[in-house]
């Protein structure tokens, strides 16, 4: 696994040589656009607006539109210098915070932060402190021109940091629906209960596939040995009448579930 950056965790004034590493990765299955005629790829070319004229890489500067249609531009050094602040290179952990007090929203990328050799036993010491005190950290870091609100948290022996959305980049949940007055019975609610008991269990990822995923790549190789492919049909859903018999329903099938699982 190849590291994005090597840098350090920083708290207090205790400082952990680190390197960043892609906790995920995207496995979405990827099409490429070809001509119909011919299966010839399709090309895509950066071009002015002004002339159509095809630009260099090097040609190109970034710009930042402070109006319609006028900019200025910015260095890949000046975009540095303002998007670090201090924090290149750098897990700048500010303060320690319950998990529970972060709402999962706030959430955006996950990484592994690996200790360099010189640092495994200070990074085993906050490890080990996070862990027993069940806090996590509450940092800073600049990653690709952009600066991140980001926690550090302990994780199956590694410390996995979480960059994050900025407070004012969560929109607000407003819907005119939401304010529509329901009458809830507590009958409803108790059914809607007896469900979420029927269904609930501890978390096993091995569960869980991407079906989709699996259905294309099974189809590719289909196409590829020559299989004919035929397209089930789906099945009509289900019309919901009454939410009451729907939820007992739902009661007696989650029960059946849980018992055979």
């Amino acid at each position: 696994m190849r590291s994005i950056w090597k840098g350090a965790i920083s708290f207090g004034l205790v400082t952990i040589p680190v390197g960043l590493y892609s906790a995920t990765e995207n496995r979405t299955p990827k099409f490429k656009m070809l001509r119909q005629s011919d299966g010839s790829p399709i090309k895509y070319r950066r071009v002015a607006e002004s002339d159509g004229e095809e630009v260099a890489w090097e040609e190109i500067v970034r710009g930042f539109e402070i109006e319609k249609g006028r900019y200025v531009v910015f260095t890949d050094e000046e975009l540095q210098a303002a998007t670090a602040k201090g924090t290149a290179k750098a897990v700048d952990v500010v303060q320690f915070v319950d998990e529970s007090d972060i709402d999962p929203i706030f959430y955006k990328s996950s990484y592994y932060l690996a200790p360099e050799q010189t640092g495994v036993k200070a990074y085993r010491i906050l490890f080990d402190a996070l862990t027993a005190s069940g806090k996590i950290g509450l940092a800073k870091v600049a990653l690709r021109d952009k600066q991140y609100m980001a926690t550090v948290r302990p994780n199956d022996g590694v410390l996995v940091l979480e960059t994050m959305y900025w407070p004012d980049e969560i929109r607000e949940a407003t819907f005119e629906t939401l304010e529509d007055e329901v009458e809830v019975r507590d009958e409803e609610i108790q059914m809607a209960n007896m469900i979420i008991e029927n269904l609930s269990r501890d978390f096993d990822p091995e569960e869980w596939k991407d079906q989709t995923r699996e259905a294309i790549e099974e189809l590719a190789q289909k196409k590829v040995d020559g299989e004919e492919i035929i397209a089930p049909d789906a099945p009509e859903p289900t019309k919901v009448v009454d939410l009451l018999e729907a939820l007992r329903a739902s009661v007696e099938a989650t029960k059946a579930k849980r018992a055979s699982a």
